[in-house]
């Protein structure tokens, strides 16, 4: 499956509980404006011709998220812009601030073959998959060698 490398990353839950931890849901007055890192979630679909990478992006446009590909990676943007016509907050949960996330692609993606589409605050993003010759492939692993008999000595022929 050509996908390894994409399906499931670890730290990408423990990087969203510590800054959840660290990132109070209460911030007094002085600390609205601060801009704060946010990390879109995201789905990869595989289908028999292309890869599909699904962000979500709430009551973002289109117009404030960048993607880009250099050097076989595929780079996702932007910035979700606080509200502060409101008033005051008393109780702050949605997330707002810059954003990027990262995807290797297979080696050799024509960046014109890379297409985007976003709607209902989805982006959804589309490329080839690896070729063949680029999956993972499976080496079997060989025990030791048999060992040959020593020719017979001096000794052991008398």
């Amino acid at each position: 499956m050509a996908l390894t490398q994409f399906l499931y990353d670890p730290f990408t839950e423990f990087d969203r509980l510590f800054d959840e931890a660290f990132t109070s849901r209460f911030r007094p007055d002085s600390d609205e404006s601060r801009p704060t890192t946010i990390r879109p979630k995201m789905d990869l679909v595989e289908t028999k011709e292309n890869v599909v990478a699904r962000f979500e992006l709430p009551g973002m446009d289109q117009r404030d998220v960048n993607v880009e590909v250099r050097n076989d990676r595929l780079t996702i943007s932007g910035e979700k812009k606080i509200q502060t016509d409101e008033g005051r907050f008393v109780v702050r949960e949605r997330s707002f601030g810059r954003f990027a996330r990262n995807l290797q692609l297979p080696e050799g993606t024509e960046p014109g073959s890379v297409q985007a589409h976003m709607e209902k605050g989805v982006l959804e993003v589309s490329f080839p998959k690896a070729p063949p010759e680029q999956e993972t492939k499976t080496i079997l692993i060989e025990g030791p060698k048999p060992t040959q008999s020593a020719p017979p000595t001096e000794r052991s022929k008398k």
